[in-house]
């Protein structure tokens, strides 16, 4: 509950257009700690650095709730563009996409949903150089439709190429998981980051995390792969004890975290043969995510205060 609380106190304060204000314009220098930088060629070195560890890259070009169809075609373009990009610099791609950013429920002049209609040109060019994209999740009001569009494009792409998230503190995600099922899918377990109300999501740590090893498990004994991602050293210990003991191959799940969080214990899982990510976001539109990266722990609060005082 406590944790709750903070998140929900940190998420509204940093809803209030002063605060973003300021942290815009004094906090840059700051938030390249959890963003690696504000375009495609930033984020591609930072990619490349990480391979230098054994790390792979998940990269995520920032921007959500996008307004009109103009900016949602013009960001769905970025996002095509970056995986032109990955490609050229010899990186198998690897993205990251919110649906909201890309024209999710608007129509468009055929009738059909925007997101949906680029996100399957954004998956169809990252099939064509092997990659793969996942369709993030995001608020609660976006499950529905999210999950109906990962449907539609693992039905056309299958699931070596496309796949999504679920996080484990909305009560429905068990659910969720169950209902998907039938397509063998890639799911990347999350806790949950948004301000969610206590209808729909649990109020309790200790219900969030056991939701979460539920979820994980059931993955991996589904025998359909698992993007375990968390920075929590007892999930991930449980997580390798749980693999080891059920006889579930490293190739079957993978660990990812933050770029910029726990850089040591990233080195350390792949320097002990697991397949690690991070999670790699850029772009200008970086103020949302930096919120809920520092709404994650009140550690990250006082890095922040102590970084833009010195600025």
């Amino acid at each position: 509950m406590i944790d709750q609380l903070y998140r929900k106190a940190v998420l509204t304060v940093s809803g209030q257009k002063p605060v973003e204000s300021l942290v815009r314009s004094r906090g840059w220098g700051v938030a390249q700690r959890f963003v690696a930088g504000e375009d495609a060629t930033s984020a591609i070195r930072a990619v490349q650095d990480l391979h230098k560890d054994g790390i792979l890259g998940n990269l995520d070009l920032l921007g959500e709730f996008v307004t009109s169809p103009d900016t949602a075609n013009e960001f769905a373009a970025k996002v095509l563009g970056l995986l032109n990009d990955a490609h050229a610099a010899g990186l198998k791609p690897y993205v990251s996409v919110k649906l909201s950013s890309i024209g999710q429920g608007m129509t468009t002049p055929e009738g059909e949903d925007l997101g949906l209609s680029n996100a399957r040109r954004i998956v169809a060019r990252a099939k064509g150089y092997g990659g793969f994209v996942c369709l993030d999740m995001e608020d609660h009001p976006r499950v529905d439709v999210t999950l109906a569009q990962f449907r539609t494009l693992v039905g056309e792409f299958g699931h070596e190429h496309v796949g999504t998230v679920l996080q484990s503190y909305l009560y429905r995600s068990e659910g969720d998981w169950a209902d998907l099922q039938d397509l063998k899918p890639n799911l990347r377990i999350v806790k949950g980051a948004y301000l969610e109300p206590e209808t729909v999501a649990m109020p309790d740590k200790a219900d969030v995390d056991a939701a979460y090893r539920r979820l994980v498990y059931a993955q991996m004994k589904a025998g359909s792969y698992v993007n375990v991602a968390t920075h929590d050293e007892g999930i991930i210990a449980d997580v390798e004890h749980f693999a080891l003991a059920h006889g579930i191959a490293r190739e079957a799940f993978e660990f990812q975290m933050l770029y910029g969080i726990r850089r040591d214990l990233q080195k350390d899982l792949a320097a002990r043969g697991y397949r690690v990510r991070a999670y790699i976001p850029y772009g200008r539109d970086w103020y949302p995510y930096f919120s809920r990266r520092i709404a994650e722990r009140p550690a990250n609060v006082m890095f922040v205060l102590r970084g833009m005082l010195r600025g």
